[in-house]
């Protein structure tokens, strides 16, 4: 074995096709081993004798990829100051691009003695078995022909997908693929998602993540797979090669399939905390690596961490090189994997300096000077759980946010609570109170009703209370204001006024959804009627109750033709998606106002409809020949003229449509999907009691009066 002192950058296992140059970022420790391990688990220690600004380094010449490996990190075990070094406990690499697998919990990966009084204080003696091993790779890959489809967000439409729950019942995947990345980039996935009319992809977490030890326990595991070990190897759990390498090259080639149809792919990421929990959970890596450096420690008590995420610790992005690891992680998977942008799970967390949020955090300005990173979609989760991390609408630019406040006020509008129509007329146009006044679009607001978070759409409209009974923690975990209704029976019905009233709503919400200024973000399953059976917190069930199934009644085929058709609706017309705000006054020589609101009697609303908690009907007036935008080509945009009729009340409503139109096609009515009419200007459309209307001028749009420019 030729040993030579190597370099420290980069950090991780890095292969050049002679040997393999290994490099560690430990500030605190006193030394480090590299153990090679043959197949069957033979191992190999060599010291690592060279070190440069805190990197240990070593390159071996004639190590190929395939080759596990882990380090011994040598120090103090001083949990009292915060050090949390046991050489007995193995450890993988952060930068591991692959792993070997995943073994839950053996006793051997905590560092310190789990059966003395003491808890952690006691280091273990016994050396560790179970830690997952790192694998060299080649990351050569056959790239040719990829393309990132660069949807730009005004035209995306986000579809919220779990990369074995997708596929994992579907009959038409072959059984060797369902639950996998080759699954999730099936031919009948694929297809599914083109007649659906999807153009992003959002992948719930995708790193290696383990099962928590109280879900092990439980015989559950995490299935949303938001408990983080490795943030650069795909999950080999999702992989139908699990060879060494294997899942890499398998996400690669799902990628490259998915751009190929002409969708984009999103991961969600979690570099808000890892796996290894609070101060008595394992250590699997950042923990027995530096401790200090990883991980927010109490200040006058650093055995503890700080928690802003609710899962026992927070990542330390204070720090230069956790801040290093974060960014090469990203870097990482658009360079060498080819995604197209991020969901930043807990964000907050990822913004706050030494307690409090900050809008000029180094995470953000690091990102935003960043010539990669600062070029794909970032999508950030706008809070945590720790004090003042709610902070919907004030990320800065660049950053589309999950715009909860959109969730929230749809659903208490359509269940018919009163004194939402001010919120509501902001949240169908782009929520301009959160996002027009530090330089961003209207897109920047991602619009959603459901995500994995919370009941589906379905048991949205099926259950007053969550069911989280199978979770097995007494119902008490999940959300309790989740702002749905039974409509007179908790749960399943063979009721025929109930479910029709339950159908209905399902389409006045996913409507709603699609005919807001904004970007659309729908939870996969929801186009299909997908339950969850009241459960609205199913991180644990990976089963039929969170697997999408693919046998679809009457019900699920009905939705589904309806979602398809509201989004082509969206997709063909730019006055539905904007890329600005609107402004209330004459565009370009039009001879009506951008967007104009009128009460069910014709008349427009003023201040008292806008503020009365009686008002549960309401239109909303489109001009497309308006729109203070151009195409990509510089010529102004136009577009047909639409009505929105929304009747959020109990009772059926006489609505009267503007005058200052010849007639108006209907495209949409929720209470009738299949019934076509044409109305005059001033005439009265009968408004369904819960029911969305959506009309098209007829009249050929005007051109504008002059060029813009």
């Amino acid at each position: 074995m030729h040993v030579k002192p190597g370099t420290p950058y980069p950090l991780g296992a890095t292969w050049d096709g002679n040997g393999v140059n290994f490099a560690l970022y430990s500030e605190h420790a006193e030394g480090v081993e590299l153990c090679l391990f043959d197949q069957d688990y033979t191992e190999t220690r060599i010291s690592m004798r060279h070190r440069t600004a805190f990197v240990w380094h070593i390159y071996i010449k004639g190590v190929q990829p395939g080759q596990q490996y882990g380090y011994r990190v040598h120090g103090q075990y001083r949990p009292k100051l915060g050090l949390r070094f046991n050489p007995r406990v193995l450890l993988l690499d952060p930068y591991a691009k692959a792993i070997n697998g995943v073994e839950q919990h053996e006793k051997g990966l905590f560092a310190y003695n789990l059966q003395s009084p003491d808890q952690d204080l006691e280091i273990n003696l016994e050396y560790a078995t179970g830690t997952p091993l790192g694998i060299v790779i080649d990351p050569d890959f056959d790239w040719a022909g990829d393309r990132a489809p660069r949807h730009p967000f005004h035209r995306a439409i986000i579809y919220e997908a779990h990369v074995k729950g997708m596929s994992m019942l579907h009959p038409d995947v072959p059984p060797e693929l369902r639950g996998t990345y080759a699954g999730m980039a099936s031919d009948p996935v694929i297809k599914h998602l083109q007649r659906l009319g999807i153009t992003t992809v959002e992948l719930l977490p995708v790193h290696q993540h383990i099962d928590d030890p109280f879900l092990y326990e439980k015989n559950l595991n995490n299935y949303w797979g938001y408990s983080t070990l490795s943030f650069f190897a795909p999950e080999i759990r999702y992989s139908s090669d699990k060879s060494p390498g294997g899942p890499v090259r398998e996400f690669k080639q799902m990628v490259k399939k998915l751009h190929q149809a002409g969708l984009e792919v999103i991961i969600d990421v979690v570099y808000n905390h890892t796996c290894e929990g609070n101060h008595n959970g394992p250590t699997m890596s950042f923990k027995g690596i530096d401790n200090p450096t990883y991980y927010r420690l109490v200040k006058d008590n650093p055995r503890f961490y700080k928690d802003y995420t609710g899962t026992g610790n927070t990542i330390n992005v204070v720090h230069p090189q956790t801040l290093q690891l974060i960014m090469d992680s990203l870097r990482y998977w658009v360079s060498e994997m080819h995604v197209d942008g991020f969901r930043f799970d807990l964000c907050s967390t990822l913004a706050r300096e030494m307690h409090y949020w900050n809008q000029l955090s180094s995470f953000f300005t690091i990102i935003h000077q960043d010539p990669i990173i600062s070029q794909v979609k970032l999508i950030a989760e706008p809070w945590d759980v720790g004090e003042g991390g709610y902070q919907v609408g004030n990320f800065p630019v660049l950053w589309a946010e999950w715009n909860a406040k959109y969730r929230d006020v749809i659903r208490s509008f359509w269940k018919g609570d009163g004194g939402y129509a001010g919120e509501v007329g902001y949240r169908l146009t782009g929520s301009s109170d959160l996002y027009e006044n530090d330089g961003r679009r209207p897109y920047m607001s991602i619009n959603f009703i459901t995500a994995h978070d919370g009941f589906t759409l379905k048991d949205m409209v099926s259950f007053n209370d969550k069911h989280n009974r199978n979770n097995l923690e007494d119902n008490r975990d999940g959300h309790n204001d989740n702002r749905s209704y039974n409509y007179g029976h908790e749960g399943e019905t063979a009721n025929p006024y109930i479910k029709k009233l339950r159908q209905q709503q399902m389409r006045n919400l996913i409507a709603t959804l699609l005919f807001s200024q904004g970007t659309p973000m729908i939870c996969g399953g929801d186009e299909i009627c997908r339950t969850q059976h009241g459960n609205n917190n199913a991180y644990c069930q990976d089963n039929e109750v969170s697997w999408l199934n693919w046998n679809l009644n009457e019900e699920s085929r009905q939705m589904l033709e309806f979602t398809s058709r509201v989004i082509a609706i969206r997709r063909e017309h730019p006055a539905l998606h904007r890329t600005k705000f609107f402004q209330g006054r004459q565009i370009r020589g039009s001879n009506v106002r951008d967007i104009i609101w009128f009460r069910p009697d014709g008349g427009e609303m003023d201040d008292e409809d806008w503020t009365s908690p009686n008002t549960r009907g309401l239109t909303m007036f489109l001009s497309g020949t308006g729109i203070d935008d151009v195409d990509e080509d510089g010529v102004p945009l136009q577009d047909n003229n639409f009505l929105l009729l929304l009747n959020a009340s109990a009772r059926d409503a006489d609505f009267y449509l503007p005058r200052f139109e010849a007639q108006w096609e209907l495209l949409i009515d929720t209470a009738n999907p299949g019934k076509k009419e044409i109305n005059h200007s001033g005439s009265r459309s009968q408004m369904r009691a819960r029911s969305l209307k959506l009309f098209r001028c007829c009249q050929k749009v005007v051109p504008p009066a002059a060029p813009l420019y």
